[in-house]
């Protein structure tokens, strides 16, 4: 079987972790036999299809996309679109299937699939409508949430990355549960080593005696980052020294900042801005806690990048987040979402009782390599197969 995988990001041109599970699932779909090509953007840079791993990648030259302008963002992406489309048009065909990721690729991939006369299959990570809790009644979201939406129910099958997201998906787009398959995302423990000399990298942040609370993410709304330095406080008070740390930027990173400074938490605590995956893979070995307070969540990587890391976690108790971290106190701790008190009462609680530590991570170990990419593509490909041949939408 030859696949065709759109995506507005491969590494080494990484955003956040569409990249990375793009690539893993490519590689490991490789390695159980299925022919993979990926058409994704250059960064700038327009270079000849290249083997990365056993997947042929096809990059097209597009100039950083606007940052900070919501509607010159959608013109570009229609750019890249058009040029992908091109760009893949020019490949010797030959295509079992066209398999894109999120709302970014689907105009090019629907052209390509129809062209192909094969059929269209979509993996949803996120949705607009989730991101922004129901409003999406005005552009620019309403444009996104509009695009979203035709592409599920112009698509041939739907993928998303859990229980959760294939429910929401169904409900909000309108479209039958059958036609949407849940697969979680993968994870690969090796992946996830350290590099920074963590003693020193500790000190950069906290004394020895200090308890190190991670916060790892974009820094929007929908993460909850607010609600985790809501907790700081408490925290602080009962426990006296607590130093957090937060990894990320964003939309929300001057409004956080300005929260922290109000809160009289600025001398307890870091903004480090963005971090590539060496420094965050560092931050997981040196932290006591990782919280993931989302409000809107459909899995919850993470979570799941610190446990693999031996950081205990705490989560919000919502969305894929559940999946990731079950009830019943096993793997990390749940907390009321929305609940800052609630939050606060779950850190107070683990950072204060190393066996409850102890015993989270050592079952988190366990727990996380059932995540595994071989597993995901074993899935993905009978995902593939169901739909190889199958009379095209």
């Amino acid at each position: 079987m030859r696949v065709l995988i759109l995506s507005w990001e491969y590494p080494p041109v990484v955003e956040g972790g569409l990249a990375r599970h793009v690539r893993k699932l490519s590689e490991a779909l490789v390695a159980r036999g299925v022919e993979v090509d990926v058409v994704t953007r250059g960064g700038g840079r327009l270079s000849a299809s290249e083997d990365r791993h056993g997947v042929t990648v096809h990059r097209v030259r597009e100039p950083d996309f606007p940052k900070d302008d919501l509607d010159a963002f959608i013109a570009w992406v229609e750019h890249m679109n058009a040029d992908m489309l091109a760009a893949a048009l020019e490949l010797d065909g030959g295509f079992d299937l066209v398999h894109s990721h999120d709302w970014l690729v689907a105009d090019a991939a629907r052209r390509l699939a129809r062209r192909f006369g094969v059929p269209w299959l979509v993996t949803v990570h996120a949705t607009e409508y989730g991101r922004h809790q129901g409003w999406v009644d005005t552009h620019p979201q309403s444009h996104i949430h509009a695009a979203e939406r035709r592409m599920v129910r112009a698509a041939d099958h739907v993928i998303t990355c859990s229980a959760y997201m294939r429910e929401h998906v169904a409900d909000v787009f309108g479209v039958p549960a059958a036609r949407v398959t849940a697969i979680p995302n993968g994870i690969d423990p090796l992946d996830l080593q350290p590099v920074e000399d963590l003693p020193r990298l500790r000190a950069r942040f906290a004394a020895p005696e200090d308890k190190l609370v991670l916060l790892v993410g974009r820094l929007v709304y929908e993460k909850g980052f607010h609600l985790a330095l809501d907790a700081m406080p408490r925290l602080i008070e009962r426990l006296g020294r607590v130093r957090f740390l937060v990894a990320g930027s964003g939309t929300a990173e001057a409004e956080l900042e300005e929260q922290a400074a109000r809160l009289g938490l600025m001398e307890h605590g870091s903004f480090i801005g963005w971090t590539g995956d060496d420094l965050l893979h560092s931050l997981y070995r040196i932290a006591d806690l990782c919280l993931v307070p989302s409000l809107y969540e459909p899995f919850g990587l993470v979570a799941l990048e610190a446990m693999a890391s031996g950081c205990p976690c705490i989560v919000a108790d919502t969305g894929g987040l559940r999946e990731v971290v079950p009830g019943g106190r096993r793997v990390g701790l749940r907390f009321r979402a929305r609940d800052a008190r609630s939050l606060a009462r779950m850190a107070e609680q683990l950072l204060s009782d190393d066996a409850l530590r102890d015993r989270l991570v050592a079952e988190a170990g366990e727990w996380v390599l059932r995540f595994d990419w071989a597993d995901v593509a074993r899935q993905t490909a009978g995902v593939y197969a169901a739909l190889r041949g199958a009379r095209v939408s």
